[in-house]
């Protein structure tokens, strides 16, 4: 029964996405979220009572994500081999969460900040620039590992029309940070 719930959870989020890259989040209803996946509103209310109740487990997934790096981060030895991983553990999580949920991160950076989850995310945004450069954290090496972070954010968000397939997208995306960390 849990994974009936869970895969129709993953469908409703999976759907909300597809909708709010096509209308905007704050132009589609739960309503119209209901009648794609061909449910009803209550069904749909089982599972989530509002559009920000959808967003906040999309966000809980990113979030989460950039918590386990931290914590392996953490417990690695400093040094630019750190930082590499780093580098290729953000770009997996963000692959694994799609296209849609970091364009739809992008797009909305108002929703996000109206419902309290960019403050968290630009947070440990930096965090993680900070694990990349300690222990020196030399501002010039922080500016390099932001940006090597951002081009794997910023690939997956404003690339979406190449004709390139996710795998090769992160790839490039990946590989393009790797390469800005080796400035710092």
């Amino acid at each position: 029964m849990d994974g009936r719930r869970s895969d129709t959870r993953e469908r409703i989020r999976s759907v909300a996405m597809e909708l709010f890259s096509e209308h905007g989040y704050e132009k589609t209803s739960l309503r119209e979220i209901a009648e794609r996946l061909g449910v009803t509103k209550a069904a749909l209310y089982y599972h989530f009572r509002t559009k920000e109740d959808i967003v906040a487990s999309l966000s809980e997934d990113l979030r989460g994500g950039v918590d386990e790096i931290v914590r392996w981060a953490e417990a690695a030895p400093e040094g630019p081999e750190r930082a590499r991983e780093i580098v290729v553990r953000y770009g997996t999580l963000l692959h694994s969460l799609g296209k849609d949920m970091i364009r739809f991160w992008h797009e909305n950076q108002p929703a996000f900040r109206d419902l309290g989850f960019g403050t968290s995310l630009r947070y440990q945004f930096r965090v993680l620039a900070d694990l990349m450069t300690a222990p020196s954290r030399e501002p010039l090496a922080v500016f390099h590992a932001r940006q090597a972070l951002l081009a794997i954010s910023w690939s997956l968000s404003m690339m979406g029309d190449l004709d390139l397939t996710d795998e090769e997208s992160n790839a490039a995306a990946v590989a393009i940070a790797l390469d800005i960390v080796e400035r710092m």
